[in-house]
């Protein structure tokens, strides 16, 4: 009780407590706030990393493209020019050749120069004039025709060179003949140098640095910056950085957080290989801008939920700390309702409580086995349901504090002890509550020993006079014996002797009452022993079998327990024989008899030996178990005396229900393991 008390004194939660905890989840705010933050920036730069990846891979892929297709846009123009020259230097050898010639050919073949120059490097045909005698010459014919004059090679590829006189660029070949002039054709570069910036890196970093984000573009060799977007004047040299530098040694793709005048930058770096051959690096420079706004947006929403969580969290708080007392009372409440509810639950005695129409609302396990029901079967139910109208009645209506009521529960006589009261439920309406004690078998003990101190009295006082009686009785029954031996009469002698006949006779039915009342004085002596009580019942049914088939009366065993039993077999053999007799004898032809044995609580085997006779008067129901009571012509009336001694002396209980004309039934209580000592 004081620890109940001192629950209702002491706050589920105390002020302090709820200090620690507002600070505890402040700090799991900010902490969330922090992490998530965090793993934002994480994200970020991930996602940053993983486009940033893509895009260098995308541009390497790109300007790989872009150099293959330079070079098979130069390779076709130079398959066509030396195609050309070939034909040139055909028609030179064979003596065919001649300026005009050249020029039909060059406008045919749509070539800017053709000349043949003699292997002293003088011009000795071309398709073009010459107007350049004022002109400064630019590139010698001797030092590029060089290798076709000193016999090194037959075929001589320039490529892009700038012309001898004029601005510009030409893409030029040449062929060496027979007597090593050198054939050479070439065409307009300007086509060619305009292609490669279409489809260079060039035109892929001005398209790439058209998007905000993207700072700069670049790609460096180990000597210098091969190309860049704009806006790049000096880059970290890849010597200088271990970053950059572990990059182009080992093929990495990597990234970091850079200065690019003095503005913090996302600069990923990826190797540009070109047919297996490290060429240098690829740089790209992603502004932070986006990030860190997104930063801000992350910061600035975390505070407000931050603020949300601090209002609602206090709110919380505050209804936690006013509704505090509440829920103790609740859950105090709940405490006491479910430890009383264990309580009726457990009780020994049986709980039934009926609602204001007297329908039963709540019942506990003691209840349900004393009416040997389910709660599905009772609850919301009339109470009429589990007993008779007329007994239903005079409990409901009958105004009683205590009661002793006997009723019949499925065929069985109970000795019930009812208490009764009403109280008010939470809701006002009034329920009465009735708790039943079963003493039945506290009443049948009483009963049997009551009987049994009976008994024994009688048997003292049969034991007493039976000593006191016995022996003049002997002495009468010697001397009428003598009387009809050696005083005969002269007269009537016949008459005489067959009175001292008559006298002895007598002398000795009385001496055999006097030894039953000796015998029954006597106590019994118990040789218990184990056996199957499944082979009891069996030798039973067999030893009747007979004399019932005769009397066409059914005998019905029906033995739930298959175990085996400790008590003296011959002395119980000699109840059920009683019991068994007298049920033949109580039964018409066509008439039953039915025995029941199953084990109960407590290590206890009951059985039950029922007939449908002419039942027993509850008169004489009383003294059936008295000395030389019996209703039988023939009967000695001691069998029921001597099945009563023998239960005791088995500590066990015996009783009987009978009603006149609905037969009648013996329950017996016996403990399956009779104890050695006695």
């Amino acid at each position: 009780m004081s620890k109940l008390k001192k629950n209702f004194i002491h706050p589920l939660i105390q002020k302090k407590s709820l200090i620690l905890i507002f600070i505890f989840t402040g700090i799991i705010i900010i902490s969330s706030a922090v992490i998530e933050l965090q793993q934002s920036k994480e994200e970020l730069l991930s996602l940053m990393e993983s486009q940033s990846h893509s895009l260098l891979e995308s541009m390497s892929q790109a300007s790989a493209n872009a150099i293959i297709a330079s070079q098979q846009v130069e390779e076709e123009i130079k398959n066509r020019l030396l195609n050309n020259c070939y034909s040139v230097r055909l028609l030179y050898e064979k003596n065919l050749i001649s300026d005009n010639i050249l020029k039909e050919f060059a406008a045919e073949n749509d070539i800017n120069r053709i000349n043949i120059f003699n292997k002293s490097g003088k011009k000795i045909f071309s398709n073009h004039e010459t107007i350049h005698q004022d002109l400064q010459e630019k590139i010698s014919p001797s030092e590029i025709l060089e290798p076709i004059f000193e016999n090194e090679t037959d075929t001589l590829v320039i490529g892009i060179k700038g012309a001898r006189f004029e601005e510009g660029y030409r893409y030029t070949v040449a062929l060496a003949s027979k007597d090593r002039s050198a054939v050479v054709c070439n065409i307009d570069a300007e086509e060619i140098l305009s292609l490669r910036k279409e489809i260079g890196f060039g035109s892929l970093v001005n398209k790439i640095i058209n998007n905000p984000n993207i700072v700069y573009v670049a790609i460096q060799d180990t000597s210098s910056v091969l190309a860049a977007s704009s806006n790049v004047e000096t880059l970290e040299e890849i010597q200088s950085s271990s970053f950059l530098n572990k990059s182009m040694q080992d093929s990495l793709f990597q990234w970091r957080i850079t200065k690019f005048s003095n503005e913090d930058v996302f600069e990923a770096v990826h190797p540009f290989t070109y047919q297996d051959q490290n060429i240098g690096l690829l740089r790209l420079g992603l502004s932070l801008s986006p990030l860190n706004t997104i930063n801000s947006k992350i910061i600035r929403r975390i505070i407000i939920i931050g603020i949300i969580l601090f209002i609602l969290g206090s709110i919380v708080f505050a209804l936690i700390f006013i509704n505090q007392n509440f829920d103790l009372l609740k859950k105090e409440y709940h405490s006491i309702e479910s430890f009383a509810n264990r309580v009726i639950e457990n009780v020994n005695d049986g709980i039934i409580v009926l609602d204001p129409v007297n329908n039963i609302k709540l019942v506990n396990e003691s209840a349900l086995k004393l009416f040997q029901r389910t709660k599905e079967e009772i609850l919301n139910k009339d109470l009429c349901s589990l007993i008779s109208p007329e007994e239903c009645k005079e409990i409901i209506e009958s105004d009683f504090s205590l009661r002793q009521i006997d009723i019949i529960i499925n065929n069985r006589n109970k000795n019930l002890l009812v208490s009764k009261s009403r109280v008010n439920d939470a809701s006002g309406k009034l329920n009465t509550v009735f708790v039943i004690s079963d003493f039945t078998e506290q009443r049948l003990l009483e009963n049997q020993i009551e009987r049994n101190e009976r008994l024994a009295a009688i048997g003292g006082l049969a034991s007493t006079i039976a000593h006191e009686i016995r022996n003049p009785l002997n002495s009468i029954g010697t001397i009428t014996q003598q009387l009809g031996k050696d005083y005969l009469p002269n007269d009537n002698t016949g008459e005489f002797q067959n009175l001292t006949k008559l006298v002895y006779k007598e002398v000795r039915r009385i001496n055999d009452i006097i030894e039953n009342f000796l015998n029954f004085a006597k106590p019994l002596p118990i040789k218990p022993l184990s056996f199957k009580l499944n082979d009891f019942f069996c030798e039973t049914e067999k030893q009747y079998s007979a004399v019932t088939n005769e009397r066409k009366i059914k005998l019905q065993i029906d033995n739930s327990y298959d175990g085996n039993v400790f008590w003296d077999r011959t002395q119980i053999h000699q109840v059920m024989l009683n019991l068994v007799e007298n049920a033949i004898d109580a039964v018409e032809p066509g008439g039953l008899i039915s025995i029941k044995c199953y084990e109960t609580k407590n290590e206890k085997i009951t059985i039950e030996v029922m007939d449908n006779g002419k039942g027993i008067s509850a008169e004489n129901l009383k003294k059936i178990f008295n000395l030389y009571f019996t209703t039988k012509s023939k009967g000695s009336g001691i069998g029921l005396s001597i099945v009563q001694k023998i239960i005791t002396e088995h500590d066990g209980i015996i009783d009987a229900v009978s009603k006149e004309g609905s037969g009648t039934k013996f329950t017996i209580m016996l403990p399956k393991n009779l104890s050695q000592g006695n």
